[in-house]
């Protein structure tokens, strides 16, 4: 008796049936990523507040701070920002060092739902390396800003894992309101709001 191969989809609460060997962009919708991320713990849960401090979250800070530091960046661009964490709706947030201890065929895994997804969305599937260094420049700022105000690292601390990061002077007081942790459903409801935005201004 043959025995049949491991389930490799995940139903999604939208009725979606997502295969996660060869995502399709038509199971792919919005709610879907919202719901999931704004369940998803940055720092694997451990930050200050009476929640965890969510990817949902983490991600309309990261579009924030990569508008503010790239004013001519288009509303297509933007939402790449917004997106950059989109696939962590199906595999969770993942700690730099674990990602780094699984190796390639992870990033590789990840790199297909995020093509998956940016098509999904009217976007390329593969992003020019100068916008994908923006972001992940609006990304370290981010992470040092949760580390210093949420996660408990020390400010040199944070330098030392996080760098210095450029264009950071000015930026805690104007983003300090958006590492408040909220529920879950805020949580979502916030993301699905700046998605709109960006889709109704591209």
């Amino acid at each position: 008796m043959n025995t049949p191969p491991p389930r490799a989809w995940q139903r999604m609460l939208s009725g979606r049936r997502l295969d996660l060997l060869d995502p399709s962009p038509l199971d792919i919708e919005i709610e879907d990523i919202a719901h999931g991320l704004a369940r998803v713990a940055r720092w694997n849960g451990q930050t200050r507040g009476d929640h965890a401090f969510s990817v949902a979250q983490h991600c309309v800070v990261v579009e924030a701070v990569f508008s503010h530091l790239t004013p001519a960046a288009s509303r297509a661009e933007q939402l790449v920002a917004l997106l950059h964490d989109a696939p962590e709706y199906v595999i969770g947030d993942m700690i730099s060092p674990f990602k780094a201890a699984l190796g390639v065929d992870y990033k590789a895994f990840e790199n297909r739902l995020l093509a998956a997804i940016h098509l999904r969305f009217g976007l390329p599937a593969s992003v020019r390396s100068e916008l994908v260094d923006q972001i992940k420049q609006a990304d370290r700022i981010a992470a040092y800003l949760e580390a210093t105000q949420l996660a408990g690292f020390s400010v040199d601390e944070a330098r030392r894992f996080f760098g210095n990061p450029r264009g950071l002077t000015g930026l805690a007081p104007e983003f300090s309101h958006a590492l408040m942790p909220l529920p879950a459903t805020k949580a979502a409801s916030q993301y699905l709001a700046a998605f709109a935005k960006l889709q109704a201004g591209s």
